[in-house]
């Protein structure tokens, strides 16, 4: 039997160590959530911004409705994204810890348990998947045959008759399953699609895997477009394309430079490639890509010519990135350098604003 003083004192003992167990789990289990987000690389999110391409360039950014859809679609970007970066990092696991930075992520540093990502990446999915939907059932966010649109002079807002709704006819067969909506959850499937294609197979393929990173840029704003939906300009594709090449080429360069070496061991896709063979391909894709910009501010229907004023702020921002990538050694996170560096920083945001000045601001 013993002592009840000395059975007191017993449990008293066996209960502290389970105290501190539980809180333990509980500081673990905020700390998995913690790096689960870093994982998730929200800075990232910064190249869904894309998808108001359609939206701003269509003169639709005062459409409260058209706004809300194009929102929507950010988010389901956002979402697929990060599913994607950690679907990467879990097949790249061994590929990571060989390189002197992405060894610090924290699947690679094993900060982040793999059933944790595997179990986030499936919530991931879920709420991409949810919100697709609910974008290509929802026609928009007020009655039928209103819009809310808000009005610069005289300050106000109101309601004004939109089109009926109904099939449409801009899109073809696929009118009557929801035009644009319907292609918004095709755009989206077909981004996932490409991009487990490139993480299993199409990344070990040269000059493809290049193709493939610029392609869902390409498939962002075609995303955000569709969703709205408005007519897809040729020029949107042209510069589209062009200037995700230049970010990814760049990003391969620097890769190559940095881990010199030991490149082949982190992204076998680096020992097809060469400091001169990208310099070709990064001078030509910047001389495209200047000269698309520039047809486009003239021959594009957008703008009415003003968006000329804009060519300068765009020349500044590929000759600032091209410095960071031959003198700085930069450009392997584009992501970074725009939020990182003020000199691009501040084009952008000008570029912006001078851009919503001249298409919404009548002179």
């Amino acid at each position: 039997m013993g002592c009840p003083a000395v059975r007191s004192i017993a449990e008293n003992k066996r209960a502290v160590p389970e105290d501190e167990s539980e809180a333990l789990a509980r500081v673990s289990s905020r700390s998995q959530l913690w790096y689960l987000l870093k994982a998730m690389r929200p800075r990232q999110w910064t190249k869904n911004l894309l998808v108001f391409a359609g939206l701003v360039f269509a003169q639709r950014v005062l459409d409260v409705g058209a706004l809300g859809r194009a929102v929507g679609a950010f988010v389901v970007f956002c979402l697929l994204a990060s599913l994607i970066y950690l679907i990467n990092d879990l097949s790249d696991l061994e590929s990571d810890r060989q390189h002197p930075t992405k060894r610090y992520r924290p699947l690679a540093s094993g900060k982040l348990s793999v059933p944790v990502a595997i179990v986030g990446a499936a919530v991931l999915a879920v709420l991409a998947t949810a919100l697709t939907v609910v974008l290509v059932i929802w026609p928009g966010v007020v009655g039928a045959g209103e819009s809310v649109h808000l009005s610069l002079a005289p300050f106000q807002i109101s309601l004004v008759p939109a089109a009926p709704l109904g099939p449409d006819t801009q899109y073809g067969v696929l009118g009557n399953l929801g035009g644009g909506r319907f292609l918004f959850a095709v755009v989206a499937a077909a981004y996932v699609l490409l991009n487990l294609a490139y993480t299993f197979r199409l990344k070990h393929v040269v000059v493809v895997d290049v193709f493939c990173v610029a392609g869902c840029y390409v498939l962002r704003a075609m995303a955000g477009a569709v969703v709205i939906p408005v007519p897809i300009s040729p020029w949107l594709y042209l510069c589209t394309i062009l200037g995700s090449l230049f970010l990814v080429l760049g990003k391969r360069r620097q890769e190559l430079v940095l881990l010199d070496a030991g490149a082949s061991l982190h992204r076998r896709i680096l020992q097809e490639y060469s400091p001169q063979l990208l310099d070709q391909m990064i001078t030509i894709v910047t001389s495209a890509t200047v000269m698309a910009y520039s047809l486009y501010t003239f021959q594009g229907t957008t703008g009415n010519h003003r968006l000329m004023l804009t060519i300068p702020l765009v020349l500044y921002g590929i000759f600032r990135y091209l410095y960071l990538i031959y003198m700085k050694m930069e450009g392997g996170s584009p992501e970074e350098v725009l939020l990182r560096d003020k000199h691009i920083l501040g084009a952008v945001v000008l570029c912006v604003l001078t851009t919503l000045a001249l298409l919404y601001v009548s002179f």
